[in-house]
């Protein structure tokens, strides 16, 4: 991480309950967002300072912002400064929170009675609420929303724009889920803001997401909450009470850093039956090392050689690392079968067709003996990444990639809609 010494800190530019935002003189563009240590609850009712809070807060947000960035979420964190600070893309904030919720507790409750505590969401549900201490942040429907017609960084807020953060809370809510369901942590509710980019006028998740953000039951046990929620509930508040919500920041703080580990470990192996499938092939590569899959190339025929065949299967599957063979072959696709019919694997078939015989070739990757369980996909793309889908099964990091990406199709393509919109009026 950057020193302190590095950065020419300007102006404050805006300052919270939590943090303060300082621009960067010789960065445009980009602005220090740098952590207190005050603890707050009901819109800074209860105020105290939690000595070590400003770390803790900023290591937790840190890792947070680097595991949804290394997803494929668009976010406003650049790199970690310091301790206590971190960089980001200076944005104009949406004053909007967006919270989304997996299970019924808090002031849902109070808001919704007869609803009884631990009612499960699914889908998730989503609420919003206005920036508004004054009036105890009011909670809005998206009408409101609509017709407050919010204009930041020369972007107007309207039903895309809408639509954009509703369908990324939901994303962002459920990566973090799946990488805090690996620490057998139940990731109860979430609030997040998003903020539009002063520079590429694009919304992006902003402010921070820490331990402040969240419900966090660990084993789905709410008497074991390691939340902001604890000091909410504090009758009286003491030092020694204080270091117990404190011990309980930094539980979260180092349990965090294992979101970016995978949990299991797992791998694609291409087996091509000629060379001449090479660019074949290295597209299916290209496409696993996007969902940070290793992939490894081989050639082997299993017409020409099939102890070959045999005992390079039994090569991968005698280490232990869970492996998705994907066989291209062309012509007649011996490949895929044979070891569809000799492996407990996954095979996927991913047979180069050509113009000229394509759609008689494409038989005998299709029609099977019984018995046999490959499945035959003709994209090199969408083989990796249905091997991607497979492994993401016990790799939540390859999963929360998978998440991401149809996160980005959706915005990419509601994008290009608004787009063609506006050119036809």
């Amino acid at each position: 991480t950057a020193t302190a010494s590095k950065l020419n800190i300007g102006q404050k530019l805006s300052e919270g309950k939590t943090k303060q935002i300082f621009e960067l003189v010789d960065q445009p563009g980009l602005v220090l967002v740098q952590s207190k240590d005050q603890i707050t609850a009901g819109n800074a009712a209860r105020k105290d300072q939690m000595e070590g809070k400003a770390a803790i807060a900023n290591k937790t947000t840190c890792c947070v912002f680097k595991l949804l960035q290394e997803s494929g979420i668009k976010t406003a964190f650049v790199q970690q400064h310091s301790e206590t600070a971190f960089t980001a893309a200076h944005c104009e904030m949406i004053p909007i929170e967006w919270v989304c919720r997996r299970v019924a507790t808090g002031s849902f409750l109070k808001r919704n009675p007869g609803v009884k505590e631990g009612y499960r969401f699914t889908p998730l549900k989503m609420e919003m609420f206005f920036k508004d201490d004054a009036n105890n942040d009011p909670q809005w429907s998206e009408e409101q929303v609509l017709a407050a017609k919010f204009s930041l960084a020369g972007l107007t807020i309207g039903q895309c724009e809408v639509d954009i953060m509703n369908r990324s809370t939901v994303a962002i809510f459920e990566i973090l889920e799946k990488a805090w369901a690996t620490q057998n942590c139940t990731l109860v509710d979430m609030k997040i803001e998003f903020g539009v980019n002063v520079k590429t006028r694009e919304i992006v998740l902003s402010d921070v997401i820490d331990n402040d953000s969240w419900r966090l039951w660990p084993a789905g046990d709410r008497s074991q909450q390691k939340d902001k929620q604890v000091y909410r509930d504090l009758k009286e508040v003491t030092p020694e009470a204080m270091q117990m919500v404190k011990r309980n920041f930094e539980w979260v703080s180092e349990r965090v850093q294992l979101l970016l580990e995978p949990q299991a470990s797992g791998r694609v192996v291409v087996l091509m039956g000629s060379t001449s499938d090479m660019a074949h092939c290295e597209k299916i590569k290209k496409a696993c090392t996007s969902y940070g899959l290793p992939c490894i190339l081989r050639v082997t025929s299993a017409h020409k050689g099939p102890d070959e065949t045999l005992r390079i299967k039994a090569e991968y599957e005698g280490d232990g690392v869970p492996t998705i063979f994907v066989a291209v072959a062309g012509r007649s696709n011996g490949l895929g079968p044979v070891m569809s019919g000799n492996t407990a694997y996954p095979v996927i078939n991913c047979p180069p067709l050509t113009p000229d015989w394509g759609a008689q070739d494409v038989w005998s990757s299709l029609r099977l003996p019984s018995g046999l369980g490959c499945s035959t996909i003709l994209s090199p793309d969408a083989a990796a990444q249905f091997a991607a889908q497979i492994i993401g099964l016990s790799n939540h990091l390859v999963w929360c990639k998978l998440r991401a990406s149809m996160l980005n199709t959706w915005v990419s393509l509601k994008l290009a809609d608004q787009k063609l919109q506006a050119c036809s009026l």
